[in-house]
């Protein structure tokens, strides 16, 4: 059984930022977590149909002269 949030005991709204203007993994290390975090997910909701997890491995690159 996965628990429910109470959405009352929220008092002020959550943001999502969209983009901060940096890569989301700008190193080895920052990939290697978002990795483990998404197949320790995956592993925790196995048995739950309605859940998908992902992740998102944006990358930027700038092109200088």
């Amino acid at each position: 059984m996965v628990p429910q949030i109470r959405t009352d005991s929220i008092s002020q709204p959550i943001i999502y930022p969209e983009d901060d203007g940096n890569s989301m993994s700008e190193n080895t290390e920052q990939y290697q977590w978002l990795v483990l975090i998404k197949e320790n997910l995956e592993i925790w909701f196995a048995s739950v149909a309605n859940v998908f997890v992902a992740g998102d491995l944006l990358s930027k690159s700038a092109c200088t002269d």
